[in-house]
């Protein structure tokens, strides 16, 4: 039987395989397909992150969001009113079919004058809900796609003065836990900057090394075969960068990177031997460098490991912190 306007109406809480079949039956049996994101305000995934899901993964289809912090009550016919008039009001055209999952499905397809098709109820095809992701979203992994491993991804940074390790931590960390690692950015741009690693440096360069090092964490994160990435500097670290190199602190930098917190900081002390490579300024800065990253890492709120010692000890402590079998 084909539809004209099909309706897919769900939390999203978070996107799964699941509601990916659902919307592309959808879309196999109507001319146009509306999916609703209906988000209760206090929910840990705000709704315009899940909007932005749907509408990256089905790119095809008309996507729309409101919030609806009635309570859920399917015997309450008053309840079932409240929750139709919030869907309402962003699909006040008329629908011919509900596409759904759910046993509920009968009665909103009937308060709409819809017809329901139901799809996968004992959820053997893709055996996930959001409750289990949320709960676990390791375990099912494989039903998610990039966007919303980006999301779910813990990201590990590796922070420290020059010549501390954070590199050589960060690869065998990352080989470990199986997952990616982002090298820094702000090493390749010393080299390819306008003036090479002598000249002096402007203050918004900073900027363009905070960006780039995000966008290229964010697009590690979307391809991370388990729930993990590790990071070998990120923004926190290039304002500091900043401070040693303008002398003056960026508001830009730790605005940007105050929205980017982290699972976890690690700090490498500075208890190696100095290595110079021909970009690193000296010895003599280390102490500095690693007193005043301690002290920024105690302003903000993810928490911070610091680690010192061998690599095998260095990786043996974090290991444990996450809790992964060194």
């Amino acid at each position: 039987m084909r539809f004209r306007r099909g309706l897919v109406w769900g939390k999203f809480l978070p996107l799964h395989a699941g509601h990916s079949a659902l919307v592309r039956a959808a879309q196999g049996q109507c001319d146009e397909v509306l999916v609703v994101v209906g988000a209760h305000s206090d929910e840990p995934v705000p709704r315009e992150v899940r909007h932005a899901w749907v509408g990256e993964v089905h790119p095809d289809v008309v996507v729309r969001s409101h919030v609806d912090d009635t309570p859920v009550d399917y015997d309450d016919p008053a309840v079932w009113d409240l929750h139709l008039a919030g869907l309402r009001s962003v699909v006040p055209e008329p629908v011919d079919a509900v596409f759904t999952s759910e046993a509920y499905g009968d009665e909103l397809a009937r308060r709409l004058d819809a017809v329901h098709v139901c799809v996968d109820l004992p959820r053997r095809q893709h055996p996930v809900s959001g409750t289990a992701v949320r709960a676990d979203p390791g375990a099912h992994w494989a039903w998610l796609s990039p966007p919303v491993r980006a999301w779910y991804a813990r990201r590990v940074v590796v922070v420290g003065a020059e010549s501390t390790g954070t590199t050589t931590l960060a690869s065998a960390l990352a080989a470990r836990l199986g997952c990616p690692w982002v090298p820094e950015f702000g090493r390749a741009w010393t080299v390819e900057r306008p003036g090479g690693p002598t000249a002096p440096w402007r203050s918004e360069e900073f900027d363009l090394v905070a960006r780039r090092q995000a966008q290229d964490e964010d697009a590690a994160a979307r391809t991370t075969p388990v729930p993990w990435l590790v990071c070998d500097t990120d923004p926190l670290a290039t304002a500091v960068w900043h401070e040693r190199y303008v002398g003056t602190r960026s508001a830009t930098v730790e605005a940007f990177a105050r929205a980017r917190v982290p699972h976890l900081y690690v700090l490498t002390r500075d208890d190696v031997p100095f290595e110079q490579d021909g970009l690193r300024d000296g010895e003599h800065l280390r102490p500095w460098m690693t007193q005043r990253f301690r002290e920024v890492l105690a302003t903000q709120p993810a928490p911070v490991l610091e680690v010192g010692g061998s690599v095998a000890d260095r990786l043996e402590v974090v290991l444990g912190r996450l809790e992964v079998a060194a």
